[in-house]
């Protein structure tokens, strides 16, 4: 078994976080969402990985090899971003003959895989969701798929593929994959994977559904900061620190410094982090950030970012109205 992990991506939406780290290492409940997803996987007892870099991939390789040495490693760099069936056809040399499961490196996921892998039967994870026009989807008969569509302009079903598949035949997989290339059979610009899955249904292999509940999106700041306070409220510490109000969950780096303020709850303060005089809530000061004097909410806060203000004195007559932008 060996895990697939895209990561190649730009992270547009969560610009100007991502001009200088790639999306899958900012950090959200504590750690970087990569090292969310490979602790899952480890528990899971995957322990061989193929992660397809692009932008920044650099650091990925670096961020991956420091710290998770029990984690069999390889990394492919995908040239052009032409669609999540190219990232997963250039990977094919590092996983042909073997059964994988594909993680989009964006997602933190809250499920037990054990039932999904032991039935060794091909099986994508879904969830109902109400617009599913953003979303590859699912067409069933029970469990069974009969008929996927990648980004449907019509309602045609609200299962929508949440980024985790499970592949047993991955041969099927690649000659499905070569004959997307060979056939130039794109959607939307780009050659998806949601399109090989629906050859190799077309084939004959069978491919089920799992549900997936626990699907946690990191690709906009606002559900960053949404998948931040669900890690919170499941493994939160309870670090005290002298003079500092924790409202929790909240997560405190043990090497951060925090004095004269007010924490959480759902916050996130990362290592070497120095917060003074600050009230922040619900809010990710990621590492070597430095914040003082300030009212922080529905924040994100980059890496070795400075953030100061200065408290203010009013004396205001009766019906006074005042704003600050």
């Amino acid at each position: 078994m060996r895990a697939v992990i895209p990561a190649a991506g730009f992270g547009t939406r969560l610009k100007p976080h991502t001009y200088s780290l790639p999306k899958v290492l900012l950090n959200v409940g504590g750690k970087p969402i990569l090292g969310h997803i490979i602790e899952k996987l480890l528990d899971e007892k995957i322990n061989k990985a193929t992660f397809i870099t692009g932008y920044l991939g650099e650091q990925i390789v670096e961020f991956v090899e420091n710290n998770y040495p029990a984690l069999h490693a390889d990394f492919i760099h995908q040239e052009e971003m032409l669609g999540l069936g190219h990232a997963i056809q250039i990977a094919v040399p590092t996983y042909n003959g073997e059964d994988i499961f594909i993680i989009l490196g964006d997602t933190i996921f809250d499920v037990d895989l054990k039932p999904v892998l032991l039935k060794k039967v091909s099986s994508l994870g879904v969830k109902t969701v109400d617009d599913p026009s953003r979303f590859g989807v699912a067409v069933c008969e029970g469990e069974k798929i009969i008929k996927l569509v990648e980004k449907p302009r019509e309602l045609i079903s609200k299962l929508a593929l949440v980024g985790l598949y499970y592949i047993a035949n991955t041969k099927l997989l690649v000659e499905s994959l070569d004959e997307l290339f060979s056939n130039d059979i794109k959607t939307r610009g780009e050659y998806q994977l949601t399109d090989a899955l629906q050859i190799m249904i077309e084939k004959g292999e069978t491919i089920t559904t799992f549900p997936v509940e626990g699907w946690y999106d990191c690709g906009k700041p606002e559900t960053l900061l949404s998948t931040n306070k669900y890690l919170l409220t499941k493994r939160g510490t309870n670090r005290m620190v002298n003079n500092v109000v924790i409202n929790d969950p909240v997560f405190i780096a043990d090497s951060a410094i925090v004095k004269n303020s007010v924490i959480g709850p759902y916050t996130t303060i990362s290592e070497n982090c120095e917060v003074k005089d600050a009230i922040i809530r619900n809010s990710i000061v990621s590492s070597g950030a430095k914040i003082g004097r300030v009212i922080l909410e529905d924040s994100i806060i980059g890496s070795n970012a400075i953030v100061n203000s200065n408290y203010k004195k009013m004396n205001t007559g009766d019906s006074s109205e005042i704003e600050f932008n």
